[in-house]
């Protein structure tokens, strides 16, 4: 029994609901020498499926250790811990309850664990039923992924579905179709912002400011420098200096439960008394600077036009 936990533990985790082709992936991966480099390694899986794992085929298969949970009550910290110090594990590969929400994982982890890549798999044929009836499970697969894998997809099936609710939730990763024949494409689909960037005003709907948002807290060198307008609710605090306020709007990124207030700090041109929940209409340079709300740096609207204004007819922002 080794006691003593290494400094750091890759985590490799494998997302989607049953019969999505998470095992099937898995079973490739610790078959495939390239993978096997001697760590001894900690298969957790979540839920069984179908699919059995054939672990006689892995390669350095002795250095694989599977174990599957009884249920969720294992997934805690106590027992992570005892099973990386019961077989040595220096790399843990993670096939996941698509049931589950990503953050009980996250919580439950050891000290050390660091998670070295995330990959999120679907069934086509299913995938767009899920998302309509269980959002936030989807939402919670894709939102931190690296990697999406629509398996089973049809030669006929029209991609643009599938890619418009994967980029409702991340412009950041890759998405592939893999076909029944095996062959595989990668989502080359252009995905335009639904305002001018390059514009000397980057003029933001109100329909659009959740994809503004998103885009500059992930892309802000591309916005510093350049002047911003649109529609938002101000946000105030004592312990600031009456120029300085918040101002943002309310976005839903996947249901009711998870809308919560994006703002980005701005430095009004004077004092306007402005008190929360106001509206107003701002044109502003966006600087990365120091700015108390942040502690440290963070995107900061300079104003140079504000006006206080009547909130728009739809408040909520969305990426729909």
């Amino acid at each position: 029994m080794n006691n003593k936990l290494p400094t750091e533990t890759p985590v490799y985790l494998f997302l989607g609901f049953l019969e999505s082709g998470k095992t099937k992936f898995i079973q490739e991966t610790l078959e495939d020498p390239r993978f096997a480099t001697g760590e001894k390694t900690l298969l957790l899986v979540t839920e069984e499926g179908e699919v059995e794992y054939e672990t006689i085929k892995f390669a350095n298969a002795e250095n694989v250790e599977l174990v599957v949970l009884d249920g969720k009550e294992q997934l805690n910290e106590t027992y992570l811990t005892e099973l990386q110090q019961k077989f040595g594990v220096e790399r843990v590969v993670v096939e996941y309850n698509g049931m589950w929400m990503l953050e009980d994982f996250f919580a439950a982890m050891p000290e050390g664990w660091m998670i070295n890549q995330i990959m999120t798999f679907f069934d086509s044929n299913t995938f767009v039923s899920y998302n309509a009836n269980m959002r936030q499970l989807v939402f919670d697969k894709i939102q931190n992924t690296q990697l999406v894998v629509f398996n089973r997809f049809n030669e006929t099936t029209d991609k643009m579905e599938f890619h418009k609710i994967v980029r409702a939730i991340s412009r950041r990763c890759d998405v592939v179709y893999e076909h029944i024949d095996g062959k595989a494409d990668f989502d080359d689909i252009e995905d335009p912002l639904p305002f001018d960037i390059n514009a000397p005003v980057i003029e933001i709907e109100d329909r659009d400011y959740a994809f503004f948002y998103r885009d500059l807290t992930e892309n802000l060198e591309a916005y510093v420098g350049k002047t911003v307008k649109f529609r938002g609710i101000v946000a105030t605090d004592k312990r600031l200096s009456p120029v300085d306020v918040v101002v943002g709007r309310h976005v839903m990124t996947c249901c009711e439960a998870d809308i919560e207030y994006c703002g980005i700090a701005c430095v009004l041109p004077q004092d306007m008394g402005l008190k929360t929940r106001d509206w107003i209409n701002v044109t502003a340079k966006v600087q990365f600077q120091k700015h108390r709300i942040y502690k440290g740096k963070g995107p900061v609207l300079v104003a140079e036009k504000v006006i206080v204004c009547n909130p728009p007819e739809e408040q909520l922002a969305t990426f729909y």
